[in-house]
Order: C-alpha cells, then structure tokens, then sequence
C-alpha cells in the first residue's frame, strides 16, 4: 500500500478508547448533572481525540454512558459493538476501581499477562481509564472513589468470532488497545494474536504448536494432530513472521497445515502471503512439476492454470507422483531458513475435503 493510499483510509479507535471516553461521559454526567454529548480522550502517547457518547443516563452518584466502537476502515468483530460504563461514587476516597461486566471475558489460562479469574481489560486501557477519569474527577476523589464497570451487551457473542476462547478467555471479548487508535489495514493485531497464542500455549506446558493457514486447514490439521486447542494457531498470511516467532520463543516443534495456494506461496519464498502481486507463481510448480518428471504438455498446462486449485486438479488428473511431496519439501526448506534452523518442521498439505495430498518429512 502506498503511503498515499494509507492517508485516504479512515482511522478509528479501540475498545480501550471507547471504555475511556465512556468512563469520562460518566464522570463529566455526575459533576455536571447534564447529558454529555461527546469527549477528548487523552491517548497514551499524549494526543487528543474527540469521540461521540451513545447514550447517557446520571443521577448525583451513578451514571451510565455508551459509545459506539469504530473501527474505521480496518473493521474487526468489536465494530460498531457498544461499549458501555456503569460508574457510581464509593466510599474508597481516591481510589478507582476498574472491572468488568456482561460481555467481557474472564481470563481462564496464564501466558496473557493477565490476572486469572480477572476480566480481560489490557494494562494500556486501564491506564488509560485511570488517567482519563483522574484528570477530571479531581475534586470527587478528594471525598470519594469511583467504581468502573465495563461491558459490552454482545460481547459473548462477538467473542465466538475472535480467538478468546483458544487463549483461554470465556464469556466475551477483551478491551484491548496499545495506541488507542485503529490503523486501517496494519498488520499489528494479527501479528499481536499469533505471539499471544503461542505464549499461551508455553504458559499451559505446551512447547509443540500447529500452525495453519486459516480456519478450515486448522480443522483438517485437529484430525490429525492430538493437541490442546491452545496449541493450533492460525497464522494467515504471516507465515515467516509465525515461525520466527515459534524460533524466538523457543517452541520445540511446529507442524504448517494448509491447501496448495497458500503452500505453493511459501515453497516460492513468500513469507506474507496476502501481498499484492504475490500470486501463485504457476512457472515455479511447472518445474516442481518437472522435477517430478511430468512431461512438457502437463508442464505446459500448470505454467498455464488460473489458480493453485486448478495446478492441483492438473497434477491429479495426469498422476504426476510425488508432486505434493515436493510442494511440502520445499515448504520445509523455507519455513526452517525462516526459523534460522532453530525449529523442527512437519508440513502437511491437504486437499480441500481433508485428505492428506502431501507430507515432508514421509
């Protein structure tokens, strides 16, 4: 994407952001006794942002306020989802407490950095609360605390989409958030995601993992591959920075799962496989396809073939043996340099009912 691109597309903000500017709404509902129809939040790194209150109720001690969570033009399942503070007066003077409510998980496994037991709020959008909220109850907190509850009405719901419950946190989704604003199309949350969910799995004694290229592969690959759910990561696109990852953090084994397209990406030498102009390199499998001895017709047709499915059904339909093998061979190669050598591999490859059409190591 072109630096001229990036500038068209919208930001937006966090789940963290949106808790803040609600707990702010409260605040500034209590003080003021009047409806409060949008707020600056502070961001972590200094600057300021403008969000709209959703909705607004308050009485002298409680108020309840919502903001509508956007995405921008990176939306993820939190999209436009409601996130709502309950905030009342305690007797805990200078104190804010900060906790969860219906549709935030509770965090169930180690490895997050996360209290057990303990809502899913991330460190940055507690700091960012008790900043916000400190900066403008100043007065309050010298007579009073201040109670937080966040929650999100289809947080168990949108939960069922994201990959809580693999890392151990039920019952809703987590208020997340490290800058406090969304970067459209940044690669970071899915890079984020794939180091947690092998953290998890360390932190639960699992040092062997199963990396896939999406949902169906990590299907096919649980068939197979008796591990903890913990220990299937999905790693997309990012195939060399997953393995990198797997080297950095020590994992002692990793099986790649996948289909044809993605694996005949990676055997080429793709490490981000979604890149733009990274097509499946049809002349490549023409000479995997040789080194298999097929003749110069069935080469001629897999140089030729729109799709890595249509390369597939080519080498089927003539019995090119060993093919598959070699895509998986040359896998191999790839996602070991990737780890500097430093992680065993074993790469399956399936065809799209859950057969195994190719394995490296045999």
């Amino acid at each position: 994407m072109t630096e001229q691109q990036s500038k068209k597309l919208r930001t937006g903000f966090t789940t963290g952001t949106a808790s803040t500017a609600s707990s702010i709404a409260c605040i500034l509902a209590i003080i003021n006794q009047k409806k409060i129809d949008s707020v600056e939040v502070t961001l972590p790194k200094g600057n300021t942002i403008p969000i709209k209150i959703h909705s607004c109720e308050f009485s002298d001690t409680k108020a309840k306020c919502s903001v509508i969570k956007d995405g921008g033009d990176d939306p993820d399942v939190t999209h436009e989802a409601e996130i709502v503070v309950d905030l009342s007066l305690t007797k805990n003077v200078n104190q804010i407490e900060i906790g969860g409510g219906e549709g935030v998980g509770i965090v169930t496994k180690p490895g997050l950095g996360l209290e057990i037991n303990q809502p899913a709020i991330n460190p940055t959008p507690k700091k960012m609360i008790l900043e916000n909220v400190t900066a403008v109850a100043k007065n309050i907190l010298q007579k009073n605390g201040i109670k937080i509850i966040i929650s999100v009405p289809k947080g168990k719901e949108l939960a069922t989409k994201t990959d809580n419950p693999r890392l151990g946190i039920l019952g809703g989704i987590s208020i997340l958030g490290t800058s406090g604003i969304v970067i459209p199309y940044s690669t970071a949350s899915f890079a984020a995601s794939v180091r947690q969910n092998l953290d998890v799995s360390l932190a639960m004694g699992n040092d062997t993992v199963v990396l896939t290229t999406g949902g169906r592969s990590e299907e096919f690959a649980k068939k197979i591959v008796d591990l903890p759910e913990h220990s299937f990561v999905q790693m997309g696109d990012f195939a060399g920075y997953t393995i990198q990852q797997c080297a950095k953090k020590e994992i002692k084994k990793a099986y790649v799962a996948g289909f044809i397209g993605k694996l005949a990406k990676i055997a080429a030498g793709v490490k981000q496989t979604h890149v733009k102009g990274s097509k499946v390199d049809t002349n490549f499998l023409a000479g995997i396809a040789s080194r298999c001895n097929a003749n110069q017709e069935v080469c001629e047709q897999v140089k030729k073939a729109n799709s890595a499915r249509h390369v597939q059904e080519i080498i089927q339909e003539n019995k090119i043996e060993g093919f598959f093998d070699e895509v998986c061979s040359d896998v191999y190669k790839q996602m070991r340099t990737h780890s500097e050598e430093k992680v065993p591999i074993d790469v399956i490859l399936f065809d799209f009912d859950g057969k195994i059409l190719g394995k490296h190591p045999k």
